[in-house]
């Protein structure tokens, strides 16, 4: 300083110029502040006070649960600088960012605020920084609510920019520098140590030793049967192996100690097994693999027939050698960057778990394909099997041990499919590959969570006996398939059946499967590779799933046959459970994606991982996931842990079964007893440990036309996230749209009274309505009518009229009855008045001109009717009217009497 003169720092110390840095995390360095709070403030039960970064001494940890934990750094540059540090992020279930802000709160311009996951052990951010003051933001959130997140560990901070530096720091013990002008110190080798400001590190003594970077030397314990473990050599020359014992390295045990154990002897030589399927051994006895037209049993290679082809993939079985895709290492938190050949052992039969420094560590296993073979196009709606694979395992514990299976596109970057905890007797596990991008599988084996120096639980440990993965690209065959032929010839070349038939194992014959039906690879060739659609759906084109269009029809007890369109409910709808909490007082939903129905251009529901920047997609008809309300960046929602329920459609019913699938009417209210539910069935079959059968879903549909919005979807009473297992997921949906279409039978007409010449018909609905959409309601119609004062009036004279006639007739008939009267009394009166005589004619002949004579003698004037009647009468061809005498008879009988 009194020069003003810039000097090297001397052996033994160091200096960053004008830069700081922070690689002692004993304690938080001066400048640093952390601190932990509740995601949403206002919505916690609990504290978030202790859930903070840790300082760990080589590393600061971070929070492991659901509160947010920050670690800022403020710092003011005298010129423009860098930040620069190094992470740990393994675990995806944890939301990780990284930001700078100025003194005024604003951030600074950034790529991303979201940090990737860890490619290796340790990843590295650098990024530059403004002349000024400047924070630095370090925060994380845990989003896995079902297991222990692993934390993300940060070591060696450094500032640029910061005012030159006066003086130089000391190496701390376990560093040193050898030379003047040293920018940083250097960590002592295994076995070595040294003390603060050390310019070399010191050996230790015989019976010590020391791990990497140690300011001090321990005593070596005494050798136990924890501190080897067992392994089977390479096959050599002769075909040969033998099973040999291995001190762990780094070997830190003394076998000259008293009660000291002894690495046991070698086994003796034994033949070697054959090689795995697909392979051959060659004259070293090394196995190498078969060409891709040929496949083995593990001996020799042969040549696929003619109309076969290899079934290519990978098959281990036997364990005498590493395969060259797989590799081990360990995991230790404490030490991320720990890394040991020792992880996994091969052991003949099977590759197991050697015991390890820690109980804590995670023994890791990854297994790397490099694809998988090219597969007809299938839509997003449909469901496809690119590969499969197939392994059997097996744990022995004695303590609190756990074994995951994870699945992804490398070996830092996978989701966990499946866990299994405590000792599980030997078994078969299958995960079915849906994608190009899940090509690295690994095994992790953890004997307990609970750290401790001492190895207690050693004898625990894994096996696996054999992994067997299909159709990869590059992969050997075991065995071949015969496959259709484009022709008879024997030079025929193998291709694939066409769309909807399956092929004939005998024969090799294409056959056609039945109408409505579609060709499952999985199934066992023959008629069962076909297979039926469900009630109300229909095959694709491509002959692999069943869809429906939306529109149903379904026919009632009483046979009424009802039809439905689904369609304005098909569109992607989102519901949420009821909101829960953690016992840190952190709210989150389970929140579900439905894709009700469609044709091959739907889109199919998704849920999504976003804690991470390549988080996981999952799609199908109805998935899962579990949403946190955030306020740590611009996005409002967390969501993690996405799954499938549903991605392939049984069929569409009214019935409460449907292929094993049940909806207990119970776990809703009842539904009207003349309109049933319509209940739509799904089912993944991806098996986990808790679903063994994979998967299932039913949504009813019910008619409710009081309600217009389309996502009215409810939970079982009893079981309000949906499901009472975890298995099988139920709901109901109402909607106005949900109730059949509308016919004829649905409305009434009503006629008006006539009114001025005007009737009216109105139509309306059946109430209670249970119809929507199909035929509208008519329209009212008018017609012209007759009204009652014109039948009234007609009826009136109408009958006047039948009274007038009725009087008319009485009195024709009364004067006919007088004028024969009087024509009697004549007759009488010319006979004389002589008893039994009678005129000698038997009828009266009437001169004419005699009827008008009488009828003056009668009536002045004659009536219509009687001059109608004289008009018609009849008369004889003497011009007299002959007119029948009935009494003339009986007077002629009187007449011969006497």
């Amino acid at each position: 300083m009194q020069t003003q003169q810039c000097q090297n720092c001397a052996a033994g110390t160091y200096s960053l110029g004008t830069s700081v840095a922070f690689d002692e995390w004993d304690n938080l360095p001066t400048g640093f502040v952390t601190h932990g709070k509740v995601t949403r403030e206002g919505k916690a039960i609990s504290d978030c006070s202790n859930s903070t970064w840790t300082p760990k001494g080589d590393y600061v940890a971070s929070n492991t649960d659901e509160c947010t934990a920050t670690l800022s750094y403020a710092v003011n540059l005298k010129k423009t600088g860098a930040a620069a540090f190094e992470y740990f992020y393994p675990d995806n279930s944890i939301y990780f960012e990284f930001f700078v802000q100025n003194d005024q709160c604003q951030s600074t311009d950034s790529e991303s605020r979201w940090m990737r996951i860890s490619e290796n052990s340790w990843s590295q951010h650098k990024v530059q920084l403004r002349k000024g003051n400047n924070v630095l933001y370090w925060r994380t959130t845990a989003y896995d609510l079902s297991s222990a997140a692993k934390p993300v560990l940060l070591r060696n901070v450094q500032v640029s920019g910061v005012s030159y530096t006066s003086e130089c720091f000391h190496c701390k013990p376990g560093t040193h520098s050898t030379k003047p002008g040293s920018p940083r110190c250097t960590p002592c080798p295994a076995d070595t140590y040294s003390n603060k400001g050390a310019t070399v590190c010191h050996e230790c003594e015989k019976d010590k030793y020391a791990v990497p970077g140690s300011g001090i030397c321990e005593p070596r314990p005494a050798c136990t049967h924890s501190d080897y473990f067992y392994t089977h050599t390479p096959c050599d020359s002769e075909g040969k192996t033998q099973l040999m014992y291995k001190w762990i390295q780094p070997k830190i045990c003394s076998e000259t100690i008293e009660g000291a154990v002894k690495l046991p002897a070698s086994g003796e030589k034994q033949s070697c097994p054959p090689c795995n399927p697909g392979f051959f051994a060659n004259s070293t006895s090394a196995c190498e693999p078969c060409s891709n037209d040929s496949y083995s049993n593990g001996t020799v290679c042969a040549t696929c027939p003619v109309g076969t082809e290899p079934m290519l993939g990978f098959e281990y079985k036997w364990w005498n050698t590493m395969p060259s895709n797989m590799k081990s290492f360990i995991i230790r938190h404490e030490f991320s960057n720990y890394n040991r050949r020792t992880a996994w052992e091969v052991a003949g039969e099977y590759v197991y778990t050697p015991p390890g420094d820690l109980d804590t560590d995670y023994q890791t296993l990854t297994f790397t394909v490099p694809g998988y073979r090219a597969e007809t196009t299938v839509k997003d709606t449909e469901v496809r099997e690119l590969s499969r694979i197939t392994f059997i395992f097996e744990t022995v514990c004695s303590a609190d041990c756990k074994f995951y299976f994870k699945a992804g596109y490398n070996s830092w970057f996978g989701d966990v499919v499946e866990e299994w905890k405590a000792t599980n007797r030997k078994q078969s596990y299958s995960y079915l590959i849906q994608n190009n991008y899940t090509v690295s599988f690994s095994w992790l084996f953890q004997r307990t969570e609970k750290y401790n120096m001492t190895r207690r639980y050693s004898a625990d440990a894994a096996k696996i006996y054999s992994i067997h993965i299909t159709n990869v690209v590059g992969g050997v065959a075991s065995q071949c398939r015969r496959c259709a032929l484009m022709s008879t010839k024997a030079d025929s070349t193998c291709v694939p059946c066409p769309p909807g038939h399956y092929m004939v194992e005998a024969t090799g014959v294409c056959k056609s499967c039945p109408p409505n039906t579609y060709v499952r690879a999985s199934q066992p060739v023959g008629k069962s590779a076909c297979i039926q659609c469900g009630p109300n759906t229909k095959r694709n084109k491509a002959f692999t799933t069943c869809l429906s269009d939306c529109k149903v029809d379904v026919q009632t007890k009483g046979g009424v046959l009802l039809s439905y369109d689904f369609s304005p409910l098909s569109n992607v709808t989102g519901f949420r459970s009821s909101p829960r909490f953690t016992n840190k007082g952190l709210r989150y939903f389970h929140h579900f994606n439905l894709g009700l129905c469609g044709t091959e251009r739907h889109m199919p529901a998704s849920c999504v991982d976003n804690v991470t920047e390549n988080g996981k997609v999952v799609k199908g008809y109805i998935c899962q996931s579990v949403v946190v309300p955030s306020d740590i960046r611009s996005q409002s929602m967390v969501s993690s842990q996405p799954f499938v329920i549903g991605d392939s459609l049984i069929g569409v019913t009214t019935d409460t079964t449907l292929e094993g699938v049940t909806s207990p009417s119970w776990l809703f209210p009842p539904a009207s007893p003349q309109l049933p539910d319509v209940i739509f069935y799904y089912r993944s079959n991806d098996a986990t440990q808790a679903c063994k059968r994979g998967r299932s879903a039913t949504i009813r549909l019910r008619c409710n036309p009081t309600v217009t919005a389309k996502d009215y979807i409810t939970h079982p009473s009893n079981c309000s996230e949906g499901t009472c297992d975890g298995c099988s997921f139920h709901f109901l949906w109402q909607s106005q749209h949900a109730c059949p279409l509308c016919t004829k039978d649905h409305y009434r007409e009503i006629v008006s009274a006539c009114i001025q010449g005007i009737q009216r018909t109105t139509y309306v609905w059946q109430q209670p309505l249970q119809c929507y959409g199909g035929e509208s309601l008519p329209a009212q119609t008018v017609s012209a009518c007759v009204t009652l004062d014109f039948w009234l009036k007609f009826g009136v004279s109408i009958g006047a009229f039948a009274a007038l006639l009725l009087i008319s007739i009485s009195c024709y008939f009364w004067k006919r009855t007088r004028k024969l009267e009087y024509k009697y009394s004549r007759l009488m009166m010319s006979s004389g008045g002589k008893e039994c005589e009678l005129p000698t004619a038997d009828s009266c002949a009437i001169m004419e001109g005699e009827d008008a004579e009488d009828d003056l003698m009668d009536l002045t004037h004659k009536s219509f009717f009687k001059k109608i009647k004289s008009f018609s009468r009849e008369r004889t061809s003497d011009g007299f009217d002959s007119v029948p005498l009935k009494s003339s008879s009986r007077h002629q009988h009187e007449e011969e009497d006497c």
